[in-house]
């Protein structure tokens, strides 16, 4: 069956499944595969559970009319996500970014919900199969769409843009992530550029930059570009801003390209969150949005899932940014939670992974960094701070620190806690 086909098809049940246990009404269900599962076994009752068709690549699963055999089901999956945006005739903005792509995609989408319907990537879909089951979401609804690309090797970003074919691009930045995968940093700088280079091929294809980023302003030449920043280098960024104060949440100020100021309070932590900020407000503005709608939307967003969250509980103030760790926003976290004017401060941090054989050295230049700003109350948490030359108390996991917690009841402290994913730190919110 060609996608045209399946298009016409998916035109009749718009939803598309690839959760056996997910199975809406005359939905299409998938069959992926992965390390430890093959969806082709679960097609049948998917079927029975409601879905109208089941998409499947092993043939010997089909058993009537309703199972659609391909080649690839991913594949399948990202070929009519291509069809089905080309179908959507709406600006579509890609993001990317080695840090605060998530933060940023949440900003912009808040700007542009002031004005428009807009569709944006829940929680991190963001990768071969998260983007294009959001790609399946549009809707004649929607009047513009905000894409989220996350990416872990070379060719990442390329696979992605080709599939969701945006107009506009964001890169938030390029930092030291993943770098098992990408091989060295400038391959990251590579991977991210793939955005840029997808934006060359579009007629009116334009990029959002930081222009005191000076990896992205060389990657951009020759493109279309909106500048944003703090500071004015060559030339003047038309989105200007700066840091009023953090504290402990991020207060700024901000310029539009004719000069006008506005001053607003987040709810975000870390003084790093300022070029996200400045980033939706040019969105915002180049979509027509207000300066006024532009300020509600910033003022008014909440972040989740432990990023650059701000918890009070009984006893501590959390500053929870416990979603992933890279020496890059490991960096920034420690030293805008330096720069904060608070007392008692306390540190948790757990191990940065995926970083291959420079893991060693990065996680030392972390303790030489907490070092220089004096930090003394600093719990590290893994194998990897544990090999390093440190004055700090070490915990080999975080059930280690949950023990240590429930002894010793840390009180009245601000506490940042940050580490990879896969360090299960984000549950020791419960018990401070």
């Amino acid at each position: 069956m060609s996608i045209e086909q399946l298009y016409a098809i998916f035109t009749e049940h718009p939803v598309v499944t690839t959760d056996s246990r997910d199975c809406p009404e005359g939905s299409i269900f998938f069959a992926l595969k992965g390390a430890n599962f093959n969806g082709n076994r679960f097609a049948r009752s998917a079927l029975e559970k409601g879905c109208a068709y089941a998409v499947i690549d092993e043939p010997e699963y089909a058993e009537n009319d309703r199972f659609i055999v391909t080649d690839d089901c991913l594949r399948t999956l990202q070929l009519l996500a291509r069809e089905h945006r080309r179908h959507c005739h709406i600006p579509v903005i890609g993001i990317t970014g080695t840090n605060g792509k998530t933060t940023t995609k949440e900003l912009v989408a808040a700007v542009l919900k002031e004005k428009y319907r807009v569709l944006f990537t829940q929680g991190n879909l963001n990768n071969d199969i998260g983007v294009p089951k959001t790609l399946l979401q549009l809707d004649r609804e929607h009047e513009i769409a905000v894409i989220e690309m996350g990416a872990s090797h070379p060719g990442d970003i390329k696979t992605l843009v080709e599939l969701a074919e945006p107009d506009y691009g964001i890169i938030t930045n390029v930092g030291r992530a993943h770098l098992q995968g990408f091989g060295s940093f400038e391959g990251v700088v590579r991977t991210k550029g793939e955005l840029y280079d997808f934006l060359r091929t579009r007629p009116d294809g334009m990029v959002f930059i930081d222009n005191g980023n000076t990896h992205l302003t060389a990657l951009a030449r020759g493109l279309k570009q909106i500048t944003y920043g703090t500071a004015d280098g060559t030339t003047p960024p038309q989105v200007k801003g700066e840091t009023v104060q953090c504290a402990p949440t991020l207060c700024f100020r901000w310029y539009d390209p004719v000069g006008n100021a506005y001053t607003v309070q987040t709810h975000l932590i870390g003084s790093y969150n300022l070029l996200n900020m400045l980033a939706a407000a040019a969105i915002g503005l180049h979509f027509g949005v207000t300066p006024s709608q532009i300020n509600h939307a910033l003022e008014h967003y909440i972040p989740g899932n432990n990023r650059s969250q701000l918890d009070t509980t009984a006893y501590n103030h959390l500053v929870m940014d416990a979603y992933n760790a890279n020496p890059t926003s490991m960096e920034a976290a420690i030293t805008n939670f330096h720069l904060m004017e608070v007392e008692g401060k306390m540190l948790i941090l757990g191990d940065m992974k995926e970083l291959g054989e420079v893991s060693h050295e990065e996680h030392q230049k972390i303790v030489d960094l907490l070092k220089s700003y004096g930090f003394t109350d600093v719990w590290l948490v893994g194998s990897e701070f544990a090999a390093t030359l440190s004055p700090y108390r070490h915990f080999a996991d975080a059930e280690e620190v949950k023990e240590a917690i429930r002894q010793e009841q840390p009180r009245h402290k601000y506490i940042l806690i940050k580490g990879s994913n896969s360090m299960k730190l984000a549950p020791l919110k419960e018990l401070l």
